[in-house]
């Protein structure tokens, strides 16, 4: 009997474990990092973070949205808005959790002013980044939009080139792999950062908007599940500013 009483136990106990699992998606860097940070806490507290990375950007709401994945987090308020728009979703932002620079860099020029007529610019071809990209480039003079504060812009929103650039529109993931194919490549700081470039070296900047703060992102059914608000509390913790400040030392910085 007692026998029995410790295997029905045991098997409970192994239920109400496999129960607490949370599957998050995340790209590598510093999303996964992050979640790597905060992983013993939440384990602490009856959560196994279960982490699956991904290199795009449309898996993880994809997966999201079909409830494959718990959470995820690697993505800012405009990309969400236009995935919920264009893919009819309803994935909805639960916290704000860091914010990275983008930049544009290049291995051919040392400064924004040597660069060539005709010269080669590599940008995301998604909606909202390509806009982001096209803004920069007008801020810095090589080109004029239409409406400058149009984060949507497209290229048939550019009304002066004045030096001919050929733009390329490049998956996010390919943009780091295209700085030394092209004059100059808009690179997403997390991918920078995996690919070893210098945040620093960036010839144009954008830092610290808080439109583009990143966020932690479920859906309507589970936004106040008590794991996921128990890995929110975690992300938003004070050791994660700590642990955001120590590691990427300037490259990224706490958004909350």
């Amino acid at each position: 009997m007692k026998k029995t009483l410790a295997i029905l136990a045991a098997v409970l106990s192994f239920s109400v474990h496999a129960n607490e699992k949370l599957i998050v998606g995340a790209t590598p860097v510093p999303h996964a990092e992050i979640l790597e940070f905060v992983k013993p806490t939440l384990a602490k507290e009856g959560v196994d973070l279960d982490i699956k990375v991904f290199t795009d950007f449309i898996q993880p709401n994809q997966q999201l949205a079909l409830k494959n994945l718990d959470a995820n987090y690697y993505q800012y308020r405009p990309f969400l808005d236009d995935f919920n728009k264009t893919r009819h979703t309803d994935l909805v932002p639960v916290v704000g959790v860091h914010i990275e620079p983008f930049g544009a860099y290049s291995t051919k020029i040392k400064n924004i002013s040597e660069l060539k007529d005709g010269a080669t610019v590599s940008i995301p071809n998604d909606p909202v980044n390509t806009g982001r990209a096209l803004v920069l480039l007008h801020e810095a003079g090589l080109i004029k939009l239409k409406d400058p504060s149009n984060t949507l812009a497209t290229q048939r929103d550019i009304i002066d080139n004045p030096k001919h650039l050929k733009i390329r529109e490049l998956e996010g993931a390919l943009l780091a792999r295209s700085v030394s194919q092209v004059d100059l490549a808009f690179v997403f700081a997390n991918y920078a950062l995996e690919a070893g470039i210098d945040t620093n070296s960036a010839l144009i900047v954008e830092k610290g908007k808080s439109l583009y703060i990143e966020f932690l992102v479920a859906r309507p059914d589970n936004i106040n599940d008590p794991r996921i608000q128990k890995l929110a509390k975690a992300l938003n913790s004070d050791e994660v500013r700590q642990f955001i400040l120590n590691r990427y030392k300037g490259q990224i910085a706490p958004g909350f």
